[in-house]
């Protein structure tokens, strides 16, 4: 999931102008060496923040095809956000429907059809280490299913990933021995059309309510995902 991009200076583009376009260094303009450039070398649709499509969930959702990013309405990517605080969450601990309940309850949040729900869970303080993907809470299955049966086509979390940890998920479903354990906030998208984002930032920046949030993917066709700049306007 590492991003690499390579920086190109503006002096480096002074061959291409003189050879490839024609232009002899003299009539450059006053100052202008080159443009600068920069060229994304790797990196991968879930790297970093970005928003997973019902694509990425399962190829089918009740029945029908499952969209691709580029195919996500771009009304679901703009609306009136909510935090719902869940930084009491331990590690490896899962948000229940209830624990969402809760917090909408004590913070009186309004959650409508097109409401944006964000989860703060804080664990973003770990991004950019390895511990990253090793720790936080996750959706379970009942918590993602009650957000979308309030009206909520887009959701968001600030840690590696929606649901527990991978790692430990998998643990987990060995020791009970159990095929439900794993993935399961994810594999709510089987049967009902959702999309999720992953490793938001700064929601603790964030009043519970009061602001839009937008965040339009890359238009990558056929993808099942896409980095995205997700940014919250409070007026």
């Amino acid at each position: 999931m590492r991003i690499k991009i390579k920086h190109k200076p503006h002096g480096k583009a002074h061959w291409l102008i003189r050879l490839f376009i024609g232009l002899p260094k003299k009539l450059f303009p006053d100052k202008f060496t080159g443009w600068a450039d920069d060229t994304i070398k790797s990196m991968g649709v879930h790297s970093s923040t970005h928003i997973d499509a019902p694509w990425h969930y399962s190829p089918t959702c009740n029945g029908e095809r499952a969209k691709t990013i580029d195919e996500v309405p771009l009304d679901w990517c703009y609306g009136p956000g909510v935090v719902i605080n869940m930084t009491h969450k331990a590690d490896y601990d899962p948000i229940t429907a209830e624990d969402v309940r809760k917090q909408v309850e004590k913070d009186n949040l309004k959650i409508n059809q097109g409401t944006i729900a964000l989860i703060r869970t804080d664990r973003d303080q770990y991004m950019g280490t390895k511990e990253f993907p090793e720790r936080g809470t996750g959706m379970s299955a009942e918590a993602t299913e009650w957000l979308i049966n309030k009206g909520v086509k887009v959701m968001g979390i600030d840690q590696w990933g929606w649901d527990l940890p991978l790692k430990y998920m998998a643990k987990k479903a060995k020791e009970e021995n159990n095929a439900k354990l794993f993935w399961e906030g994810h594999l709510v998208g089987q049967h009902k059309e959702y999309c999720h984002m992953e490793q938001l930032t700064n929601l603790k920046a964030l009043p519970p309510q009061g602001f839009k949030v937008a965040v339009f993917p890359l238009k990558i066709k056929g993808a099942s995902a896409a980095p995205a700049r997700v940014v919250a306007m409070i007026d």
